[in-house]
This record gives structure tokens, sequence and C-alpha cells, in this order.
């Protein structure tokens, strides 16, 4: 899961939120010294990515992926899940997709200083271009893993990951679906949200 799915899953609470969002962008020795009211986040962040990884869905998408972008395949995933999530708002959430990343977007400003203490200081670049509904256009997720195929040290052909999603559209999308309640059911159990 990306950032859609982290800032979703983070139960509408601020702290919990911040902390969830900014495990991505840190250290672990900056994760140890973050303020005590977000490492519930930053817990909740690490059971999030683990039970990713370990879900049935999340493998049988990954181990398909792997053939085109080897060991990159599950960060592949997490970003077109992440899109999934968008195409599929409207069964999860009853708030339109601008909205929800509009109150996103208000509490990451509320919280700024916790990212520029840390040294993240392009929080408000992201806001700009609107990076949440972005995940939603498909144009943008594939100028986003372009961008991420430049950053690799080895083959990752980010950039088709998309036409793979396209091609086996249907499969992905279901395998989606039943990774997503479930997800949904442990961040509950956790944090009883």
């Amino acid at each position: 899961m990306n950032y859609l799915a982290h800032i979703f899953l983070s139960c509408g609470d601020e702290e919990l939120l911040i902390g969830n969002f900014i495990t991505d962008f840190i250290t672990a020795k900056q994760v140890r010294a973050i303020g005590e009211n977000y490492q519930k986040g930053v817990e909740l962040h690490r059971k999030i990515d683990s039970y990713t990884d370990s879900h049935p869905q999340f493998r049988s998408g990954t181990k398909r992926l792997s053939v085109h972008h080897h060991k990159y395949s599950p960060v592949v995933l997490d970003i077109l899940y992440d899109h999934l999530l968008a195409q599929n708002w409207d069964v999860y959430s009853s708030q339109a997709l601008q909205s929800f990343a509009d109150e996103a977007y208000g509490i990451l400003e509320r919280h700024l200083l916790v990212f520029e203490e840390h040294g993240v200081d392009y929080i408000p670049k992201m806001i700009r271009h609107n990076f949440l509904a972005a995940y939603a256009d498909r144009d943008k997720v594939v100028h986003v893993l372009k961008q991420m195929d430049k950053r690799t040290k080895f083959p990752s052909d980010f950039e088709s990951a998309m036409d793979h999603l396209e091609s086996d559209y249907e499969r992905y999308n279901t395998e989606f679906n039943a990774f997503l309640p479930d997800m949904i059911g442990m961040v509950n159990d956790v944090c009883g949200c």
C-alpha cells in the first residue's frame, strides 16, 4: 500500500495519520526520535506493510509482476493498489476522493513542522500536485512510475507496470477488492476505529 492507502487507513486520526505517513520519509533512527504522539501511527504503518506483504491476494499479484519487475514487484503493486483504491473509491468511502484529499492536505499542513524537523521539505510540493487524488489518473500514475524507474539501482521497468495492470485488470481488481476489506478489518482490530 502506498500513500493514499496509508492515509485512508489512518481512521481519521491526525496524529495516527502523520505517524503512518511520515514513516516512509525518514530513517529508522528518526522514526525512534519522532514524538510519542505519532508512534502509534508508525506502528500502524509497519503492521499495514507486513500484513500487505503476507496477504495471499497481494502475493499473487507480486508473483505475476515479478516476471517484469523482479525484486521491485511489491513496490510496483503498492502503487498499483493505490490506483485501484482510487478507482474503487466509492466502494470504500462515502466521501469524494478530492474532498478526502483536501482534508488530508489540511492535516499534513497543520503538522508540517514535524516533517521539516526531520528534513522532509517536499510535502508542500506534493500537496500542490494533488498527489492523493492523482492516483485516480492513469497518466499521473505512469509519470510517478517513470520517476521511480530513474531512481532504481537495478533493472525495474516501473514504466510498464500500468500496461501489466491494464492487460489483466479484472484479475488485479478482483484481488484488490478481496484484499482491502481484510486490511480494513485488521486496521479496525488494531486501532479500534
